[in-house]
């Protein structure tokens, strides 16, 4: 591998950081998942309408998708572990800024931890790519599961925990794992503070540059669109299988269900598509197996179990994809965070959107099909813009003309890292 694409970690160094990115990763989710099952606590403690219920829901996808672009600016100033400790404190602030019984609190505390997450999950794959260049798709991977684990276990200890000790504890306890995170990450960031930044290519341009990549606007737009499907399904599942004749705990089964069947294959899939030399055939399975669950509760909601576990399939699949393209067409990790935050910055901005579509839409007409018949025709778009983007090659930022109107020639493509 060309050594310019990564800067070499000792073994000490890579254990510690391994350990960081397992703590970095089990904080990117529970502080958002843990705060749905206990809503109608908040709801009647801080007097919310339903108005503001949605709001707050809303708030964390938001917010991933508005401070994305913020992580790769913040490391090039102070370097990648600086900002990833940085997303932690904030995380760690925001969880305890919370259970204060206020609802500005409540609201700004949901804004400063949905800040972190975005900062911690633009800048992980430029992490695994300096640190770990020959494990991208295992290391990927890993983060991928540990997320979708964290997130599943977040909601389903909120309710036990909510009733030992009130929507407090049930909300409080997840800064003790970000806490620690912040301490492992500590000694990381003064190490980043000390070392030369990485120059494999001219990072002050990288970012700005990317926009003129068509590569970069497939990757972001494969990744909004897969967000969006998982988040339409996670946000309304159970109203659609409510509908159509299950019981309320049921349906609501049914979303853990999607997400279990999410995890392995969180893990899975990225190792999968680092050793194939072209992600295409990946894409067009996700897409499949997208189809075959939409279409499959657009005409026969009876069979809803079996749809459910499709569709666990096709979204648990298309997200960890989506998130493994950001490294593997990436020729180095400052490019990695750049790409990260483009393409996070829209894809969490049109997932958020997603949802309140689908539910204007369901208000409008009445039913679920015309819902359902508009997510079977975003798969077009999915799949043609995840072809675009599984192409091999890298990303290619382009520099911007020189004063004289000469265009410099394009950066020359790294070699790729070895995956095992």
């Amino acid at each position: 591998m060309n050594s310019s694409a990564t800067t070499p970690v000792s073994r000490a160094t890579a254990v510690w950081s391994l350990a960081g990115l397992v703590l970095l990763t089990v904080n990117l989710r529970s502080a958002i998942t843990g705060v749905a099952p206990v809503l109608g606590d908040l709801r009647d403690v801080f007097g919310l309408s339903g108005a503001q219920v949605g709001i707050l829901t809303t708030l964390p996808v938001l917010c991933l998708g508005a401070f994305a672009g913020v992580a790769p600016v913040v490391a090039r100033r102070l370097g990648a572990e600086v900002a990833i400790a940085g997303s932690l404190v904030m995380i760690t602030a925001g969880i305890v800024l919370r259970v204060v019984q206020s609802p500005v609190a409540l609201f700004g505390g949901t804004v400063l931890a949905g800040a972190g997450i975005a900062m911690g999950n633009v800048l992980m794959p430029a992490v695994i790519k300096r640190a770990f260049p020959s494990r991208v798709g295992s290391l990927t991977g890993l983060a991928m599961m540990l997320m979708a684990a964290s997130g599943a276990v977040a909601a389903g200890l909120a309710v036990p925990l909510d009733e030992a000790g009130g929507w407090r504890l049930a909300l409080a306890v997840w800064a003790v794992p970000s806490l620690v995170a912040v301490l492992v990450w500590g000694p990381l960031a003064v190490r980043g503070r000390r070392r030369a930044p990485d120059v494999p290519v001219r990072a002050p341009r990288e970012d700005g540059s990317l926009l003129r990549s068509p590569t970069a606007w497939f990757v972001a737009a494969f990744m909004g669109l897969a967000s969006l499907m998982f988040y339409v399904l996670m946000s309304w599942l159970p109203e659609i299988m409510r509908d159509a004749g299950y019981a309320p705990a049921a349906a609501g089964m049914m979303v853990s269900a999607m997400m279990i069947v999410g995890i392995p294959l969180g893990f899975l899939v990225p190792v999968f598509a680092a050793r194939l030399p072209d992600q295409r055939p990946l894409v067009v399975a996700v897409a499949a197996t997208m189809v075959a669950g939409t279409l499959g509760l657009l005409v026969a909601p009876s069979a809803g179990w079996a749809w459910v576990l499709v569709l666990g399939i096709g979204t648990g699949s298309a997200f960890p994809l989506a998130y493994t393209l950001l490294s593997l067409r990436s020729p180095s990790p400052s490019v990695a965070a750049g790409l990260s935050g483009m393409a996070q910055t829209g894809g969490y901005l049109l997932a958020a959107a997603g949802p309140f579509a689908v539910g204007v839409l369901h208000d409008a007409t009445g039913g679920w099909t015309v819902p359902l018949v508009l997510l079977l025709l975003l798969v077009v778009p999915e799949v043609v813009f995840g072809l675009l983007a599984a192409r091999p090659g890298f990303v290619r930022p382009a520099r911007p003309r020189s004063r004289m109107g000469e265009r410099p020639r394009e950066l020359p493509a790294l070699e790729p890292a070895r995956t095992r």
